[in-house]
């Protein structure tokens, strides 16, 4: 089927995302080095480095492994989009060693004489390609390149970014074909032995980046860019992952933030099981909004169930029937039912791919899947001529350098109840993939970053009361961990992943203010 403009729209939304099927969430940092030593190290960055002139020239074509597609449009009034690369440390230990480059896109600023400087985003995922999503939402950034220069980058490990590589198109196609809720010894085995074998892939194939690819590299890697950009100070805007990269670069260089924005805040307080456990409860939370939406239009949801508990035992019914029996899906692709809770996650993204998320159950119920694979194709990073990106591979290689956690078979299985008892339809999805990391070959840096920046500037931190990805109590708890009188936090009562891309006035206002004219909204603004 081709991929219509709504569904292109739920995969950009996916783009955005901490969770990935089968994949935990992130926490920041990498095992060789403290963030004492992460500021020395960065102190010795070669010269060479530093005073590293960049090459821009129109972009080309997205990679394959930024997820493919035509190379970006102009923005209004024929701004085009230019693309560079940077050298930077493999290991900031030793900086004079090995280097790869990030690929960097950006557009430049609209009024030269009133440019602030460089304004730097990070789409989240970990994993998302910052030079493919940029450019795709580049218009809705459009008033902030006024005075900034928009720019993004693929974090290493990402993208053009020395990518992590893993498994291929065939074996990623059976992977996401397989269980992901094993429910007896046989599909226990089967599960666990994918995991194992999986980080055995990304290991032979990308052995020599994983011990690098972690968050406080990439935030060192920010301030590298700062400087190689000219600005005296970094001026950033975080969505998803990329507000916790962002309170780890507080930390580190805490007298060299700019005026930053924190959108769809990850709490940096919480551990892999207690962040998995909170997207268990952000899932459940956004599938009853959508399910009491379905039951207040009546006859207008396609969807049986009188009330919000009816059309949720609706939704549980059709995943328990893929379980033993899976559907007609896309060629020769079945729908299976662990494709089909990540196609229902993917729709939880934004209300504005609720109506697919509806039509999607309803064709499934009739024996049609289609509709709910290309959902789940398009949060796993499958292009319709059914190659991948590599978005997931970096997911896993980013959250598995920063987190310690490695969960065993037993542990998984005792912490199952509770995940079930979250969400009935999301629990054990979630659940089990806190096995993400057993097996991997490089240990992880913490249980949770710290992010704590005492001297910083204001630091806008935006909570959304119906964000399913990163849970509101996110928000208050990174602006506490910030600390007083840096971070600034602020609510959107509202849907979705994200506040500034709702198109919610109120927020851009606010957000505009404060990165365009320095204007520090009042902690505590609510927008509905």
């Amino acid at each position: 089927m081709r991929t219509s403009p709504a569904l292109r729209a739920a995969a950009l939304a996916a783009t955005v995302t901490v969770l990935l099927p089968l994949t935990g969430c992130s926490h920041g940092g990498d095992e060789e080095s403290s963030p004492q030593a992460a500021v020395a190290a960065a102190a010795t960055t070669p010269a060479g480095l530093t005073s590293q002139q960049l090459k821009w020239t129109p972009c080309p074509a997205p990679s394959q492994a930024q997820g493919g597609g035509a190379s970006p449009s102009p923005l209004p009034g024929g701004a085009v989009w230019e693309c560079s690369f940077m050298n930077v440390p493999l290991d900031y230990a030793d900086p004079e060693g090995d280097t790869i480059e990030l690929a960097l896109v950006r557009a430049k600023a609209k009024d030269e004489k009133r440019r602030i400087g460089s304004l730097i985003f990070n789409f989240g995922g970990p994993g998302a390609s910052g030079v493919a999503t940029l450019p795709a939402f580049g218009t809705e950034y459009d008033k902030l390149r006024t005075r900034y220069d928009l720019v993004s980058f693929d974090p290493r490990g990402v993208g053009r970014s020395a990518g992590v590589e893993c498994e291929d198109d065939a074996q990623l196609d059976a992977r996401y074909e397989s269980d992901g809720t094993p429910d007896d010894a046989a599909e226990e085995k089967a599960f666990t032995e994918d995991t194992k074998t999986y980080a055995a892939a990304c290991e032979k194939n990308s052995g020599k980046e994983l011990p690098f690819v972690g968050t406080t590299n990439a935030a060192r890697d920010m301030d590298l860019m700062r400087q190689v950009l000219g600005d005296d100070k970094l001026y950033y805007f975080g969505i998803s992952y990329g507000t916790e990269l962002g309170g780890v670069y507080a930390h580190l260089f805490p007298r060299s933030v700019g005026r930053s924005v924190l959108d769809a805040v990850v709490d940096p307080t919480e551990d892999a099981e207690q962040s998995s456990l909170g997207q268990a409860e952000g899932f459940q939370l956004a599938l009853d909004n959508f399910a009491k939406d379905c039951v207040e239009r009546g006859d207008a949801c396609k969807l049986p169930g009188s009330t919000a508990d009816e059309v949720e035992q609706g939704v549980s019914g059709l995943l328990d029937r893929l379980e033993k029996k899976p559907i007609a899906g896309i060629g020769s692709r079945k729908l299976t039912q662990t494709q089909a809770t990540t196609g229902i996650a993917a729709a939880l993204y934004s209300k504005e791919t609720w109506p697919l998320l509806e039509q999607g159950v309803d064709e499934a119920d009739g024996g049609n899947g289609a509709l709910l694979l290309a959902l789940a194709d398009s949060l796993n990073g499958r292009s319709e001529d059914g190659h991948y990106d590599n978005s997931a591979a970096a997911n896993t290689a980013i959250n598995c350098a920063d987190s310690k956690e490695r969960f065993t078979l037993d542990r998984t299985k005792e912490k199952l109840p509770t995940f079930r008892e979250a969400s009935p339809v999301f629990g054990d999805y979630l659940g089990w993939g806190l096995m993400a990391c057993t097996g991997w070959p490089v240990r992880g840096a913490w249980n949770t970053p710290d992010v704590s920046a005492e001297g910083a500037a204001p630091v806008l931190v935006i909570g959304n009361t119906g964000d399913p990805a990163t849970p509101y109590a996110g928000a208050k708890a990174m602006a506490q961990a910030l600390g007083e009188k840096v971070g600034v936090e602020m609510t959107y009562k509202g849907e979705g992943h994200g506040a500034y891309n709702s198109g919610n006035a109120c927020v851009q206002k606010a957000v505009g203010g404060y990165l365009l004219d320095g204007k520090v909204p009042a902690a505590g603004t609510v927008c509905g």
